[in-house]
C-alpha cells in the first residue's frame, strides 16, 4: 500500500492550500511583493535555492512558484500525528539537524524524479539578517546527480515576522521575494567544483537580497 511519501506528495492539496490559505494571508497581512516569477520553469528538474530567516520561509517560497516545491523538513516534525500526514502530502521529506544526511539527499533526488521542484535553504539554518554566509554543499551535490539547474531566490523581511522569543507572528511586516535567473548544474561532482557552484548560488541570492524591498 503506497503512502503519501511514496507518491511524492499531493499536488492537488498543495495547490488548494496555496491559493485558499497561504496566498490570501501573505497578500492581506504582509503586503508581499514578488519579482521575477517569469523565471520559474514550469517543467523539468529544478532545485530552488534560497536564503532563510524565518520558519515561514518554506510557505512563502512555495507559494511564489507556478509549480509545487517540496522542502526538507526537520525530522522531529514527522513524529507529530496529523502534522506528519499533512507535510508528507505537501511533498516534505525529513532531514537530520546538524549532520549530513544521505537519506535526505536520496529523498530530494526521488522528489525531483517525481516531478517536484525541490527547495533547499542554502545555509541549512536561519540567519538573523537573511544573508547566506556559510553555504552548504548539499544542493550542489543533488544538482550534480540529477543535472537539475538552480533557481536562486531571495526572501527579504521575514526575519521580523517571528523574531526570537516571540510567541505569535507579527502582522503587517513587508515581505519581498525576488526570483533570479537559472544557474546551470555542476558538470562534475568533485568537492572543488561543488564549492564553486555553491558559492555562485550564494552570491546570486545575496545580490538579490541587497536589492531590498
Amino acid at each position: 500500500m503506497n503512502s503519501s511519501k511514496d507518491k511524492g506528495g499531493n499536488p492537488f492539496l498543495y495547490k488548494m492550500f496555496k491559493w485558499l490559505v497561504v496566498r490570501p494571508l501573505l497578500y492581506l497581512f504582509y503586503q508581499e511583493r514578488i519579482y521575477g516569477a517569469e523565471n520559474v520553469p514550469l517543467t523539468g528538474n529544478l532545485i530552488v535555492v534560497s536564503n532563510h530567516a524565518s520558519d515561514f520561509d518554506p510557505l512563502i517560497v512555495g507559494s511564489c512558484m507556478g509549480r509545487p516545491v517540496a522542502f526538507m523538513a526537520k525530522e522531529e516534525l514527522f513524529e507529530i500525528p496529523v502534522l506528519k500526514q499533512a507535510i508528507l502530502a505537501f511533498g516534505a521529506y525529513p532531514v537530520k539537524r546538524g549532520a549530513g544526511d544521505r537519506a535526505a539527499i536520496r529523498a530530494a533526488i526521488a522528489s525531483i524524479e517525481k516531478g517536484w521542484a525541490t527547495g533547499i535553504f542554502l545555509q541549512g539554518t536561519r540567519t538573523l539578517d537573511g544573508r547566506v554566509t556559510e553555504p552548504k554543499l548539499g544542493a550542489a551535490m543533488i544538482a550534480a546527480k540529477t543535472q537539475a539547474p538552480f533557481l536562486p531566490i531571495s526572501i527579504w523581511g521575514t526575519e521580523t515576522i517571528l523574531p526570537k522569543g516571540a510567541k505569535f507572528p507579527k502582522l503587517f511586516q513587508p515581505v519581498t521575494v525576488r526570483i533570479g535567473e537559472l544557474l546551470p548544474p555542476p558538470e562534475a561532482s568533485d568537492r572543488e567544483t561543488l564549492e564553486v557552484y555553491t558559492q555562485r548560488c550564494a552570491d546570486a541570492i545575496n545580490a538579490l537580497h541587497e536589492l531590498g524591498r
